[in-house]
């Protein structure tokens, strides 16, 4: 029986149908490093369509309409494609673990069929895990600097801890210091500057020029890009019936991931960003990226002000909906999925919070993108690992 056809939906693969298993099987094999066959659905190739734009709170923009600009972003570079994402899953498996998908809030009244991707159980607490680990590995380096707002810094420190890689972490000011505390105690050194994520950025692109070592952004890259993609492959191999997927949005690396990874399929991808600083909605608006000020919300993973430009193009090119969510909504999703025993931090709990707010009559899966809680930092900072993780 399918997910979708009202199924108890656990975290394990009892309520998938045939479809999704076939979907499943041939992702596990990519994520644990396998190289058994994948379908042919799951590769073929993807054609991008188009962008919008929402800038209040709760305001939403509907359907696709500019046209892309081809495989370049808007510095030059080249951009990832889905085989990229199939060369991320492939290199990464031994490092992450594939998340389950677990029942979400009924909704009784909008008829939502809602699940949750699981990503807040993933090793070092985030999805950031999978741009930073595929990043590491394909470039090879013995010396890593970055910029985070903690969640990625975490990931990597833990990574680099692993692959016995040097690596410095610049924050912001207004990073957690719990979170700088965690990347510490996996071995890595942080390095704090005054300002927000621009000043971060600027930072940490001068260290790495300075001390002769790789940059390893913490979405504005193409194989972070293609690492944070995999999600996407495993929601849509899991619930192969899924319409809509809500995608929290800072940087812009997941919904660059997820948008590659929906490609042509029959399914909206809608980012949700905290309405203190909607930079993607300005952006998608203004026809090009635009900087905003930097800003305090709740969501401290999510206060990135400018979009990358590898994420950019890619999102303009695909997403179909923008949404944006107070901080007070943002807490309320915070709430309720501690109290389904979701253990999510307020950044993983944007998604939820985008689809409760857009109310549609659809089968949903939002990406719980973090759980870095105060209890499981602590456990980070005491012990280099979270009792549930398991060891690659």
């Amino acid at each position: 029986m399918s997910a979708w056809a009202g199924a108890p939906r656990t975290a394990d693969t009892a309520g998938w149908n045939a479809e999704g298993r076939a979907g499943v099987a041939a992702a596990s094999c990519l994520t644990r490093g396998g190289d058994g066959p994948v379908t042919a659905d799951f590769i073929a190739a993807r054609a991008v369509a188009v962008g919008t734009a929402g800038v209040r709170p709760g305001e939403v923009r509907h359907g696709r309409g500019a046209a892309g600009t081809g495989p370049r972003g808007i510095s030059g570079g080249p951009l990832p494609g889905l085989a990229d994402l199939l060369a991320a899953a492939s290199r990464i498996g031994p490092y992450v673990v594939h998340t389950p998908l677990l029942p979400g809030p009924r909704t009784t009244a909008s008829g939502t069929e809602l699940l949750l991707k699981a990503e807040h159980l993933q090793l070092g607490g985030s999805f950031k895990m999978r741009g930073a680990a595929n990043a590491v590995l394909a470039l090879g380096a013995d010396r890593v600097v970055t910029g985070s707002s903690g969640n990625h810094g975490i990931a990597l420190a833990r990574i680099a801890r692993t692959l016995g890689i040097r690596l410095t972490v610049v924050l912001a000011a207004g990073a957690a210091p719990a979170k700088a505390a965690a990347i510490r105690a996996f071995g890595a050194e942080t390095v704090q500057v005054q300002g927000g994520v621009a000043e971060r950025e600027d930072r940490a692109r001068s260290l790495a020029a300075e001390r002769g070592a790789v940059l390893v952004p913490s979405s504005d890259h193409p194989l972070v890009v293609a690492g944070q993609g995999t999600v996407g492959l495993e929601v849509l191999a899991d619930a192969p019936g899924t319409e809509t997927v809500y995608v929290p949005t800072g940087g812009g690396g997941l919904l660059a991931g997820l948008c590659l990874a929906a490609g042509d399929r029959p399914v909206r991808v809608v980012g949700v960003e905290p309405a203190l600083t909607p930079r993607y909605a300005r952006s998608l608006a203004a026809g090009h990226p635009v900087r905003l000020p930097a800003c305090a919300t709740v969501a401290d993973g999510l206060r990135g002000q400018s979009p990358g430009a590898v994420p950019y193009p890619i999102i303009r090119d695909r997403v179909d909906d923008l949404i944006a969510v107070g901080d007070a909504e943002i807490l309320a999703a915070t709430a309720l999925l501690h109290r389904l025993g979701v253990d999510a931090e307020p950044s993983g709990a944007v998604a939820l919070a985008g689809a409760l707010r857009a109310g549609r009559r659809e089968r949903a899966v939002a990406i719980v993108s973090g759980g870095n809680t105060p209890a499981r930092l602590h456990h980070h900072t005491h012990t280099g690992a979270h009792p549930k993780e398991p060891t690659p």
